[in-house]
């Protein structure tokens, strides 16, 4: 069996920086609710600049989680709500 020059499992910052249970879990929670999140804005029926600035907020969202999860929930909480309550950003030019 051929075996990679350097071990795949080896430890992470992201590994080592996580606490086993609650962090680990909330991180998995948070990866779910943005990969729904990204399908619904990409199945909604709006125009574009609509579309592009809530894709932006999912972009901004995601790269909050990788420094500070909580908020990065909170914050998908957020906007979840909003499209639950069908509000949209006003103002934003279709391209």
């Amino acid at each position: 069996m051929l075996r990679p020059p350097e071990a795949t499992t080896r430890p992470r910052w992201h590994n080592l920086c996580m606490d086993r249970d609650s962090q680990l879990e909330l991180y998995g929670l948070v990866a779910v609710r943005l990969k729904e999140a990204h399908a619904r804005v990409r199945d909604l029926q709006v125009p574009e600049g609509v579309r592009m600035a809530l894709s932006r907020r999912l972009l901004v969202v995601t790269a909050a989680a990788k420094h500070d999860l909580a908020d990065a929930a909170r914050r998908l909480d957020r906007l979840m709500k909003e499209l639950d309550e069908g509000r949209f950003p006003e103002g934003v030019e279709d391209v």
